[in-house]
């Protein structure tokens, strides 16, 4: 399989692009010639790898909570992307126990808004969703 012939001059978002993960991925498709819009909030670390490795650089940086379904959807939609890496999720256990309402609805509720908006695209688009834990 050429990943190069698949990824390069693709477009592709990458929710949770700032977390370790998702940077890394990042990186990756950055080196295989895509064109990567990252969605996220503000790195939650530090030292953060997005922030050491300034993986920000050449590509469409957006800080967005994936819960606000109206500039998730805009920004989707205009975008027009081949494929969606979808790696975004509260995923910090601690934070689960002291804020379930707020990990439910980001996890769940988050990953509906960006699937409910591949209704919107009128291209093909591939997406994959990471598994992630809720409470």
């Amino acid at each position: 399989m050429n990943l190069k012939k698949i990824f390069n001059n693709k477009k592709i978002i990458i929710t949770g692009h700032t977390g370790f993960k998702g940077s890394w991925l990042t990186a990756w498709l950055k080196l295989l010639g895509a064109n990567v819009m990252g969605i996220s909030l503000n790195p939650h670390t530090y030292p953060s790898h997005f922030l050491a490795s300034k993986i920000s650089s050449g590509i469409k940086d957006i800080r967005l909570d994936i819960r606000d379904k109206k500039r998730l959807e805009k920004k989707i939609v205009n975008f027009k992307p081949n494929f969606i890496f979808h790696l975004a999720a509260q995923s910090l256990v601690s934070t689960s126990y002291d804020k379930p309402g707020l990990t439910w609805d980001t996890n769940v509720f988050g990953t509906l808004n960006i699937l409910e908006t591949l209704r919107k695209i009128n291209n093909r688009c591939n997406v994959m969703v990471s598994g992630f834990n809720t409470v």
